[in-house]
């Protein structure tokens, strides 16, 4: 009787461990976004910042490479800047954007 206890109990302890490990190799695996963007408002539109680990790396308040000193005009527009520079900086290229890059995702200047 004392072994069927034994042999049962150690079972569990099998089912258990290896439920355990499951769930931890699972949790391991589930990728975290190391950079994030988000948009703020500025006293005329919209800046967007970068941060890495909830440290700001970037904070852009105009538009960047256009002679005047302007914000983006809508939310969607530093959204998409941000996502662009991210994506640069995911591959370690310089997070600059240039003109071209404003056209192509079509930044109202």
């Amino acid at each position: 009787m004392t072994t069927k206890i034994k042999k049962h109990f150690w079972s569990n302890i099998r089912k258990c461990f290896l439920f355990c490990v499951l769930l931890l190799c699972f949790i391991s695996c589930t990728k975290k976004e190391a950079l994030t963007s988000a948009a703020f408002r500025t006293n005329s539109g919209w800046g967007y910042t970068i941060a890495y680990k909830e440290k700001i790396l970037i904070k852009q308040t105009v538009i960047p490479v256009i002679t005047e000193n302007k914000s983006f005009a809508t939310e969607g527009d530093a959204l998409k800047v941000a996502q662009l520079v991210k994506e640069k900086l995911k591959q370690n290229l310089s997070p600059t954007v240039t003109k071209k890059d404003l056209i192509l995702l079509k930044i109202k200047l």
